[in-house]
């Protein structure tokens, strides 16, 4: 039997499912690669971390996904390094050879120089990071209900979010949410709509990366939902129980016991890999800069593809790290595999830019679309068609939708759970 093309996949996130899908009925033999066995819903980690999803409304496994492309082998395995020369992705117990190779590991928490600040201001990424953070964010109300030194409770109620983008917003008006309508009458010498939730931003304004009239609309939804806004502010230190911050009047420091990071990404390790592996040329984030089809400059056998991508054609501005992208670039790749083993070629991947949105709080959210923009409940529901449609398994997204109704009618937030090894220490 003549033998096939290999292509293999690093990454079963949005990008390399993307690519999976489009090549299943292709003459090619697909090995998909993930530390995970799972492909997750990154846009809402947010409401994992802040109880109101649990970990496996939001988590598909990768072969209940592909089980019906028969082309198609999954792998548990973690990528540590890649021969370029020759073409072998190398595992921690192996190896795995291939004809073409698609790159999609995405990217990992950035702090600027600051890796220290981690263990103090938790980012999300991983459904790891979720439960870590919903774990902190509820412990705090209970250190906050046991703690009699007025001072510390209110540190304990005092949760600072570094970075206004999408991310930030949604964690800011979440967590609004807990404090004023799902805590309500959770506890009895505490009030928890007396927690003061900061959102720090070094630009001027909120959802920078959007129009100017969203990013009002957004910061007025905050504005309601008791946020306090810290635009114009830098931070300076992260240190256990406080943040430091410069702004224009100078510095101050904020107390506070939790501290969330949603400021900034960079490239999984794979980005250095490949640097040093197939001489790809990579930006401050650590991101492999990528030729107009996606392949690493003198390794067109190589793509590179979703948040691990500096993709810059032809504007010179690289493309956001958003679902969307990821998997046009996820489907672009295996239609560029299927047009070259029949010899032919395509034109360079091109972008269509169908918008964006995020959501703040209840029934509030702002959409930007290429030729529309618009906020409040229309574009709230917006958010939840669109964030229902593109959820893996149709099990998942009906799950979703009961929770999100039920929530949404009684206020609460079910999955609202402290897991780990034990919920003391609480230093008090």
């Amino acid at each position: 039997m003549e033998r096939r093309h290999q292509v293999v996949i690093l990454g079963g996130g949005f990008a390399g499912l993307s690519a999976a899908h489009t090549l299943r009925h292709a003459p090619v033999d697909v090995t998909l690669i993930d530390r995970r066995n799972f492909h997750l819903f990154q846009p809402l980690l947010y409401q994992v971390a802040t109880g109101g999803l649990s970990p496996a409304n939001i988590a598909a496994p990768l072969r209940g996904v592909v089980k019906k492309y028969k082309n198609t082998q999954v792998l548990l395995g973690e990528a540590i390094d890649i021969d370029a020369g020759k073409r072998r992705v190398i595992l921690k117990d192996g190896a795995v050879p291939y004809d073409t190779l698609i790159v999609g590991t995405g990217a990992r928490h950035h702090y600027f120089g600051h890796d220290d600040w981690a263990q103090f201001a938790p980012g999300l990424k991983t459904l790891e990071d979720a439960t870590a953070i919903r774990r902190q964010i509820f412990l705090a109300f209970e250190a906050a209900e046991r703690d009699t030194d007025s001072a510390k409770e209110r540190a304990w109620l005092t949760f600072v979010i570094v970075g206004a983008g999408p991310s930030g917003v949604e964690l800011a008006g979440a967590l609004s949410e807990i404090a004023h309508d799902t805590l309500k009458h959770d506890f009895r010498r505490v009030d928890p709509s007396q927690a003061q939730i900061i959102l720090v931003e070094a630009a001027d304004r909120v959802l920078p990366s959007y129009p100017s009239d969203l990013s009002e609309h957004a910061a007025e939804s905050l504005r309601r939902l008791h946020v306090t806004l810290r635009t114009g502010a830098t931070v300076t230190e992260v240190r256990q129980g406080a943040v430091t911050l410069e702004t224009k009047a100078g510095k101050e420091c904020i107390a506070a016991r939790t501290v969330l990071w949603a400021a900034g990404v960079q490239a999984s390790r794979l980005g250095q890999v490949l640097s040093r592996a197939a001489g790809a040329q990579i930006d401050r984030s650590g991101r492999p800069r990528v030729a107009p089809d996606l392949s690493l400059p003198g390794h067109p056998e190589i793509l590179v593809v979703g948040d691990l991508a500096n993709f810059s054609h032809p504007e010179g501005k690289p493309l956001p790290g958003v679902a969307q992208v990821a998997i046009q670039q996820g489907r672009y790749a295996a239609r560029l595999i299927q047009a070259r083993l029949r010899g032919a070629t395509l034109p360079d991947f091109h972008y269509q830019d169908k918008g964006n949105m995020a959501t703040i709080g209840r029934a509030a959210a702002v959409v930007e679309l290429p030729w529309l923009h618009f906020s409040g409940y229309p574009a709230w529901l917006a958010w939840l068609f669109i964030h229902l449609l593109y959820i893996v398994e149709f099990q998942n997204r009906l799950l979703v939708m009961v929770q999100w109704a039920w929530n949404y009618l009684s206020f609460n937030r079910s999955a609202r759970l402290i897991t780990g090894e034990s919920p003391f220490p609480l230093d008090l």
